[in-house]
């Protein structure tokens, strides 16, 4: 998606890298504790938690986003990077994982999300226990937290990257709103 707006970027697990970025993006697909465990085994944990508290603009994608917050039902015994209260639960109804298109429905507290659909693949979301952060919500069986924002960080939990062209402009704001 970076290419195709032709947008420079650096992937990269280096300490100083993630410390000097003018802007990060955390996508993840897998599962929780790979993604908590590989940061620690690299010791990223501590620099991720610093440069998102530094006000530098993070966008938390799908696995990026749930590991915000301090656990998940996925690995019980595994600490998230806790930037925010709350944890990841696991669907209990309808086919698991959510794998397609949903709506949103985008709240107040949204500076680059529309009422549009966007594509998910997942088996969990996100409970904060500060309902004030939530920019957008989605209905499967529940009506669950799609999205946050506060400050300098946004997460999604669907994948901008596979939403076509409303994916397309929200990567888009995302990159101007931090200009």
């Amino acid at each position: 998606m970076l290419d195709t707006l032709g947008c420079s970027y650096l992937v990269s697990d280096k300490k100083e890298d993630i410390k000097t970025a003018k802007k990060l993006i955390f996508p993840g697909v897998g599962n929780f504790d790979q993604v908590m465990e590989a940061l620690n085994i690299k010791d990223l944990t501590e620099t991720v938690v610093e440069v998102i508290k530094s006000g530098i603009p993070f966008l938390g994608i799908c696995l990026g986003f749930q590991v915000l917050f301090e656990e998940s039902e996925e690995a019980p015994n595994i600490k998230g990077l806790g930037i925010f209260p709350g944890k990841v639960v696991r669907f209990t109804e309808g086919k698991v994982p959510q794998i397609g298109w949903n709506k949103l429905e985008t709240t107040q507290n949204n500076s680059i999300l529309t009422d549009d659909y966007v594509y998910f693949v997942n088996s969990y979301y996100v409970v904060p226990e500060n309902h004030d952060i939530v920019s957008a919500y989605c209905d499967y069986h529940i009506k669950y937290t799609a999205s946050i924002e506060t400050n300098n960080v946004i997460g999604v939990q669907f994948h901008p990257e596979r939403s076509g062209e409303v994916g397309k402009n929200i990567i888009k704001k995302w990159l101007k709103l931090y200009n």
